[in-house]
């Protein structure tokens, strides 16, 4: 009796003693997956965290080379502007010598000839040849006042305006003065001083213009009237008090002429001065 406790008292234990290593086999199946899962990726929230990572990283550099194409592309475009530019203002630059100042200068280039032909006309004492020349320097004198207005005021000033203007002017005043002298008119000694003083003041501009340019002055531009009326007045055949007038006026044009000369050999001076102080200045602030 007592043996049949006992075997059926151990049978339940060894069921026991069975089951326990299953239950500790499905543990450990669990610990064995969940480290399978830590090492393929540190489980589910790491292999989201590298997802992110990836998609993040993908969408940097499809960034930047959307940004690189776009750079690129504006390059491009701005390269295509600026060469459109450049042609544009080289179109612009080659239309600008016909524009209506320079045309204005050309004007008065041709008139040059056509004044000394009216002048010395059937010996250069006809009243009539006389007045047809007055009103060729007329006109010259009149296109000189309105092209370097229109040039500077409608920014029409070209490298050929530049050149060509001051040649202008100096021919027709020269032409005037040289035929006037020739025909016994006016004194030699006038023609000189006026021509002499212009050629001077050429030079003076060209020697000085590394240091700066010379700006027209006032007394300057009364003097070119002053000398256009003077001229003007002794073209035309006159007589009477109207020919003792012209003498004045002439005599207010040479003092005139004198005097901005001399004022321009001033201002020469001093800007050569302050233009080779500066350069001084400057050397000195290189070597130190």
């Amino acid at each position: 009796m007592t043996g049949v406790p006992a075997s059926a008292a151990g049978g339940p234990a060894r069921a026991r003693t069975v089951n326990e290593p299953s239950g500790k086999g499905a543990a450990s199946a669990v610990g064995s997956g969940a480290g399978r899962d830590a090492a393929a990726g540190r489980g589910p929230a790491a292999g989201r965290e590298s997802g992110a990572v990836r998609e993040s990283v993908a969408a940097r550099e499809s960034g930047v080379g959307r940004e690189a194409d776009a750079g690129g592309q504006g390059e491009h475009e701005s390269g295509k502007s600026a060469r459109r530019e450049k042609l544009t203002a080289a179109a612009v630059n080659q239309a600008s010598v016909w524009n209506i100042a320079n045309l204005l200068t050309m004007l008065r280039l041709i008139l040059v000839p056509g004044f000394v032909a009216l002048m010395l006309a059937d010996g250069g004492y006809d009243p009539a040849w006389r007045s047809l020349a007055w009103a060729a320097f007329a006109i010259a004198m009149i296109t000189d006042l309105f092209d370097g207005h229109l040039a500077r005021t409608y920014n029409l000033v070209t490298d050929f305006g530049k050149i060509a203007d001051p040649i202008a002017d100096k021919a027709i005043m020269g032409a005037a003065l040289i035929c006037l002298s020739w025909l016994g008119d006016l004194p030699w000694w006038v023609t000189g001083v006026i021509l002499g003083r212009e050629l001077a003041v050429t030079l003076i501009r060209f020697l000085v213009i590394r240091y700066g340019v010379i700006p027209a002055s006032r007394g300057g531009k009364l003097k070119t009237l002053a000398q256009g009326i003077a001229v003007g007045m002794y073209v035309l055949a006159l007589t009477g008090w109207l020919a003792t007038a012209r003498f004045w006026v002439m005599a207010v044009a040479v003092v005139l002429t004198v005097v901005t000369g001399l004022d321009y050999v001033r201002q020469a001076i001093v800007l050569r001065r302050q233009g080779i102080a500066e350069r001084k200045a400057a050397s000195e602030e290189a070597g130190a």
